[in-house]
């Protein structure tokens, strides 16, 4: 094992590797997609705390305290080499949180859109995807992942999204096989991929959202959807030009 793998766990068709992604993906080898949600850096922004958790306001005045999370999750975007190494790594990418990194990407036409039915006034509406998907044409999830409306419960990430999510993003994929999630957190990628057979790579550099990681997805493979769709021939791909 390299020194840059800490930590490599199989569970069905997925791989967990525990490591810091700039050194990890290199050894990965290319993969159909990339499908990830890095971190974008504004911890010490407006609604979030200095200490590690992150706090909301009750209106515009009386502050509440919100839960609180582990970990160094949001302290810095990642570097332009790690976008570099992702783009390099597979032909299709759906990054969230895309605004963040616009100066460290090309120019497309087909971004996602996340509406979050939020309650929270002092949050924002939904959350933006850059892609590198076919087409120009944006398009739109609706899907309530806040408070007493929330679909999924039990979060346990600051930045988690929604199962439903990621497999809707993953059908923009049905050609790719593999999908890596250089910043995996809890899970959710990878979980998705279980769900719908897909081979999954996950890498993360916290321990311990590691291990919760590794345990989402094991779950996932014990609780397998009744109905799955395999990804579609490579060839199919090819003729695309994808």
């Amino acid at each position: 094992m390299s020194d840059a793998i800490k930590k490599d766990v199989t569970i069905g068709n997925c791989r967990l590797i525990l490591g810091d992604c700039l050194s990890v993906i290199p050894l990965l080898g290319k993969v159909d997609a990339v499908v990830t949600d890095p971190p974008y850096g504004i911890k010490q922004a407006e609604g979030f705390s200095g200490s590690g958790g992150f706090s909301g306001s009750e209106g515009f005045s009386k502050p509440i305290k919100r839960r609180e999370y582990a970990g160094q999750w949001d302290d810095n975007r990642p570097d332009s080499s790690v976008f570099v190494a992702m783009l390099d790594v597979a032909p299709l990418h759906i990054f969230w949180g895309g605004q963040y990194f616009a100066d460290l990407l090309p120019p497309r036409g087909k971004w996602l859109w996340w509406d979050k039915c939020q309650t929270m006034p002092t949050y924002g509406d939904g959350e933006m995807a850059w892609t590198t998907l076919p087409g120009q044409a944006p398009k739109k999830f609706v899907y309530s992942n806040n408070g007493l409306m929330a679909k999924e419960k039990g979060r346990v990430h600051p930045t988690q999204k929604p199962i439903a999510l990621m497999k809707w993003c993953l059908g923009f994929l049905p050609y790719a096989e593999t999908i890596l999630d250089p910043f995996m957190g809890s899970g959710t990628t990878l979980v998705a991929c279980a769900k719908m057979g897909r081979k999954g790579i996950g890498i993360e550099l916290d321990p311990e959202y590691f291990e919760i990681a590794c345990k989402r997805v094991a779950e996932a493979y014990r609780q397998p959807d009744m109905f799955v769709e395999q990804p579609k021939p490579q060839a199919k791909q090819e003729e695309l030009g994808i």
